[in-house]
């Protein structure tokens, strides 16, 4: 279903202020989608290169696509894209991200392979450095939205 609410140059109503407060509140919780455009512009297509954590549905936008994360893959991407230009050790990672430190520290191999698999993204999202652990890659398009 589309909706489309034409919006004059007039100031906004209380209740239409309300309207485009509660259809962002829907947009923000992967619901939905709010673009806004005019006749002459429509909106365009989200980027497919960004990606969007938002963290009060806790949910991960791709462009316009929701990306279905697990637990763990979800806490992961956004400890992380909070974290940018740091690298961390498997253990770190195992005791930040899942609490613990006793597991199998391949654990996060698999998680992150997981991760990269459903972001798909051109350019890296998560970067391997070779005998100490992952970082969030330099080039990797990311926003929190808290």
């Amino acid at each position: 279903m589309t909706i489309t609410v034409d919006l004059a140059a007039a100031a906004a109503s209380p209740r239409l202020n309300r309207l485009l407060e509660l259809l962002g509140e829907l947009a923000a919780s992967g619901e939905g989608r709010l673009a806004r455009g005019d006749a002459d512009h429509p909106p365009a297509a989200a980027d497919p290169s960004v990606i969007r954590i938002l963290t009060g549905p806790r949910s991960v936008q791709q462009g316009d696509r929701v990306v279905p994360l697990t637990r763990i893959e979800y806490d992961l991407l956004l400890f992380m894209a909070e974290r940018p230009r740091r690298v961390f050790t498997r253990i770190q990672l195992l005791n930040q991200v899942w609490g613990y430190d006793h597991a199998v520290a391949r654990t996060v191999d698999v998680h992150v392979r997981r991760l990269r698999a459903k972001l798909g993204v051109d350019t890296p999202l998560l970067t391997t450095v070779h005998g100490v652990g992952y970082r969030l890659a330099d080039e990797a398009r990311v926003s929190v939205e808290h």
